[in-house]
């Protein structure tokens, strides 16, 4: 009997001291004097139901980001793509010119007379 006494009195002990730093976790309000066993567990619960809400929403708006990034990824692929395409025009264009201006400087002397 004196064993179950002390067992008893130590789980007590460790639930007080649980309760304590459960005290310390919990946001207790305006109310934060002596709280009641089942008040203390019930604001910790609902606590914890804020807390997994708050965890859901932001796991979505990380998923929302993730596919936001994914779309601009590929959008900024395919202007660098079409960049690529645009210069390599552009750079074809411009050796084109750079051709028909030489045959140009070629046909035509000084003071635009045009040499044979």
């Amino acid at each position: 009997e004196a064993d179950l006494f002390v067992c008893s009195h130590s789980r007590r002990a460790q639930l007080r001291l649980c309760l304590e730093r459960l005290k310390g976790l919990v946001p207790l309000g305006a109310a934060a004097g002596r709280h009641t066993t089942l008040s203390l567990l019930t604001r910790a619960r609902l606590h914890i139901q804020k807390l997994e809400d708050q965890e859901r929403r932001a796991l979505h708006q990380i998923e929302q980001l993730q596919r936001e990034q994914r779309h601009l990824q590929r959008q900024l692929e395919k202007l660098g793509m079409e960049r690529v395409r645009i210069d390599s025009i552009g750079s074809s264009l411009s050796s084109e010119r750079s051709d028909s201006d030489r045959g140009e400087s070629l046909q035509w002397g000084k003071a635009g007379e045009r040499s044979v």
